[in-house]
């Protein structure tokens, strides 16, 4: 008779820790009073003028520009810090693909770094050792919601001129050094699309406490218009990349139960970290004390030797199975992605071609070594996870040395 529940045994859980996305009679409220203005279209509207307000006092930053997604926000804010034709943008080789897309939307050229083994975030030493004179900007990802070193990376860019985008897409309300990301560099963005800890579904935000940038990518959003000029006229290349009223009003009532929500992630994670340096196999992510993660995802290392050598996917299906949820992570690097190993850019070559780069890049041979380790050891838990009480996290463990007791169910 079978043990795990994969295999038909009784599960450890039969109800998930927590549904979501989190919702109760705020978001009904806000998106009431919406609908019954008959201004859903943010033109005209309020709800994405006072969403804008008080998310740049969340984020303490000067200036908040909500558009429809996060890849769009990255775009928007590569156009707005003038990055374009020729210029080479370092970005790490552990994240989602838009951070590489948007470079090459831009007809720039993506420069991958590795990361670091502590944190799976960009490493500033990788960073230094890709700078030419071609490079323009670095776009630092504060994975899973963990800011990276922003005080190397700013040195960094001050040293060489760089601009420094920060790709905030999981990281609503994390702080590095006591300041909240997303206004450390010239530029961030964030993703509300339905898994992050704020949502409406879809959406994204560019923050800044520069004037002129707010100036290019409020005109960039809104079909190259500008503020006070008539509506058929169009200074600036551009397009329609706003946010719907609709989705403002949920992200308004998102926004106020937001710190609570941070705090009720970090006591979860801090007690998980607890639980799992106990037990053997299972190494959580331990930050550096200026960073202040907002647990977009928890981290932790996979040992399959302690496993019976099980590979990674078959242990995360068995937690999942057991009622945690689990994410595999990425496979591999972003370097081995499809569209890079391929270079299946624009027409004719461009951004490798475009006359103002003219050099052949190579994705193909690139290997490095700790985000290879990460993507073959790392794995993570959902936020979802992390809003439960005290004894759904105690019951990860119990998930977790059910499997390592049983692994020999498993097939390898």
């Amino acid at each position: 008779m079978a043990n795990l529940a994969i295999n038909g045994g009784t599960p450890v859980r039969t109800k998930p820790i927590s549904k979501w996305p989190v919702f109760d009679e705020k978001e009904k409220e806000y998106l009431l009073k919406t609908l019954e203005t008959g201004i859903w279209c943010r033109t005209g509207g309020e709800m994405n003028n006072e969403f804008e307000k008080k998310f740049s006092e969340f984020q303490n930053v000067k200036h908040t520009v909500t558009v429809c997604n996060g890849t769009v926000a990255i775009r928007i804010a590569i156009f707005g810090t003038g990055i374009g034709p020729g210029d080479e943008v370092i970005i790490p080789s552990y994240t989602f693909i838009a951070t590489a897309s948007a470079v090459v939307e831009a007809n720039a050229i993506p420069v991958l770094a590795d990361i670091d083994e502590n944190t799976f975030n960009i490493a500033p030493k990788s960073i230094k050792s890709l700078i030419t004179e071609k490079t323009k900007a670095i776009i630092p990802v504060h994975f899973a919601g963990a800011p990276a070193d922003m005080d190397e990376i700013m040195k960094i860019a001050k040293q060489y001129n760089l601009i420094v985008i920060e790709d905030a897409a999981q990281a609503q309300g994390s702080k590095w050094n006591g300041k909240r990301v997303g206004a450390i560099g010239n530029a961030g963005t964030f993703s509300f699309q339905q898994s992050k800890n704020m949502t409406a579904g879809e959406g994204g935000a560019i923050v800044t406490n520069d004037d002129l940038i707010e100036e290019k990518v409020r005109s960039f959003h809104n079909c190259g218009r500008e503020i006070g000029q008539a509506w058929y006229y169009h200074f600036n290349i551009g397009g329609n990349y706003r946010l719907s009223e609709l989705q403002a009003a949920i992200l308004l009532a998102q926004l106020e139960r937001e710190e609570s929500h941070i705090k009720k992630r970090t006591e979860n994670a801090k007690y998980l970290n607890k639980l799992l340096s106990k037990e053997l196999g299972v190494e959580p992510i331990i930050y550096s004390d200026k960073a202040e993660s907002s647990y977009y995802l928890y981290i932790a290392r996979y040992n399959a030797e302690v496993f019976n050598n099980v590979p990674k996917l078959k242990f995360v299906q068995a937690l999942n199975a057991e009622g945690i949820s689990a994410i595999e992570g990425y496979p591999f690097p972003l370097y081995n992605q499809p569209v890079l190993q391929d270079k299946k850019f624009w027409n004719q070559g461009c951004p490798e071609t475009c006359s103002y780069y003219g050099t052949k890049i190579d994705y193909v041979n690139i290997k490095h070594p700790v985000a290879e380790k990460a993507c073959k050891e790392g794995f993570w838990f959902p936020n979802t996870v992390l809003h439960g009480s005290k004894s759904d996290i105690e019951s990860i463990v119990e998930a977790i040395n059910k499997i390592k007791k049983y692994s020999f169910e498993l097939e390898k």
